[in-house]
């Protein structure tokens, strides 16, 4: 569907003609006449598919000029990055219209973010975390809320954000729209749609686990770790090809290692992403990506959600994920705006579970290619490589055997009790319980 189509603005108009946008994706159509009714909105829809637009557009089209203080639109994401990707689309988007925008997200300073909200502000993009400590210090007020965005919604209850989402909840005015957009539904997210959502209208553009037509996938089976990294420097040399590429590994340790291992042989082709590194070097890490300033970045799946890079050539699971849906994610960052791309799995004997549940996940395998004979076939194993010993305990095998007799008795229930520490501690302990929350806020 064009854009003319949906009755955007002549100022949208004018900033999507700029951009080179004429088309509307699927989910751009079908959410956008949702949106303008004033109902409540899911949408679930993969990765690249256009999902920010989505709600942008029909939100810009609606926000009038004001000069109030307090915003009327809060859009809640997972993380920092993906604040400052939404805070850029909405700057493409405003070219030709006056809106004010904050962004707010832990660490930073945050007395410089009260003096952005003190000073007036349309829409607010926010993590959950930094966003309670600006509300509940009273800096911000959050009942002229007319609409609020949940993104990315499936990453929000994985990084333990849910306590925080409905804290929030509570701080919003009674009268209000809701759109939750997400990669994928859960029953988790369900039970937050009823409690809080007013019949919403759900809109699903493909299952959860079909993959992006313009991806290919390929897969190769790897003995270890270091084999790996002799297979990757391998395909990586036809620098032609492999012009922009994400290698995606488990953890922070393991993105440290991998570029550790490549720096000598790329130079300052390779940089490193991941979430010990500060805020201020993530930031210029991405955008120093995205213009092609370096050609190869290793990263944990900090970057695996919402960021629009464009034209990567390449995605490479140098670890396969051990959840299905981070597959998909993954492999999404490349084939994007129309344009083919490429995933490549690495994938080693104690990975192979989670190729099948990816490949479940798809209902499709990935294709297995060759081996290719000039790479070395490492026989040097990392330490959790290693073949684990079992150690017996001879006597406490013994003991075992002989439990309901003989001479080892079990302890009585009252000399069996632990230590647990002062009782008041533990009441205290449990009366407040604080959430649990892995992200960064």
């Amino acid at each position: 569907m064009n854009f003319n189509e949906l009755n955007i603005s002549k100022q949208l108009l004018n900033a999507l003609n700029n951009l080179g946008f004429d088309n509307a994706t699927p989910i751009q159509a079908k959410i956008y006449p949702v949106v303008m009714s004033g109902r409540d909105v899911v949408g679930i829809a993969q990765t690249g598919t256009g999902k920010t637009f989505a709600y942008l557009l029909p939100i810009l089209s609606q926000l009038s000029y004001s000069e109030q203080q307090q915003p009327r639109v809060l859009i809640l994401v997972p993380t920092r990055e993906l604040v400052l990707q939404v805070i850029e689309e909405i700057d493409k988007l405003t070219t030709y219209k006056t809106v004010r925008k904050a962004a707010i997200y832990g660490g930073t300073n945050i007395n410089t973010q009260k003096k952005l909200v003190f000073n007036g502000v349309d829409i607010l993009v926010a993590t959950p975390g930094r966003l309670l400590d600006l509300a509940l210090n009273g800096v911000l007020r959050l009942k002229a809320i007319q609409k609020v965005v949940i993104d990315e919604m499936d990453e929000m209850l994985t990084l333990g954000f849910r306590a925080q989402l409905t804290t929030i909840m509570d701080l919003l005015p009674i009268k209000r729209q809701h759109l939750l957009f997400s990669a994928t539904n859960s029953p988790e997210i369900e039970v937050l749609i009823n409690q809080f959502f007013n019949q919403p209208e759900k809109i699903e553009i493909a299952a959860s686990g079909t993959p992006l037509l313009q991806i290919n996938q390929i897969g190769y089976q790897v003995p270890n770790f270091n084999t790996k990294i002799n297979l990757l420097s391998h395909i990586l040399k036809a620098e032609s090809e492999f012009n922009k590429v994400l290698v995606f590994v488990k953890s922070k340790r393991m993105a440290d290692m991998v570029f550790e291992l490549l720096s000598p042989i790329f130079g300052i082709q390779v940089s490193v992403m991941h979430a010990n590194k500060s805020q201020n070097y993530r930031i210029n890490t991405v955008n120093s990506f995205d213009a092609g300033e370096f050609r190869i970045l290793v990263a944990t799946d900090i970057i695996a959600r919402g960021l629009d890079i464009a034209n990567i050539s390449h995605v490479f699971n140098f670890d396969i994920p051990t959840e299905p849906e981070d597959y998909m994610h993954r492999i999404g960052r490349t084939g994007r705006a129309d344009k083919m791309g490429q995933s490549i799995t690495f994938v080693t004997a104690e990975e192979k579970g989670f190729q099948t549940a990816i490949e479940k996940l798809m209902n499709m395998a990935i294709p297995i290619s060759e081996f290719p004979k000039e790479v070395k076939i490492s026989k040097l194993l990392l330490d959790e490589e290693l073949p684990q010993k079992i150690e017996i305990d001879y006597l406490k095998g013994v003991r075992k055997k002989t439990k309901s007799g003989g001479a080892f008795q079990e302890k009585s229930a009252k000399n069996s009790k632990v230590n647990l520490g002062g009782s008041y501690k533990r009441i205290i302990k449990e009366k407040y319980k604080k959430p649990k929350s892995k992200g960064n806020n």
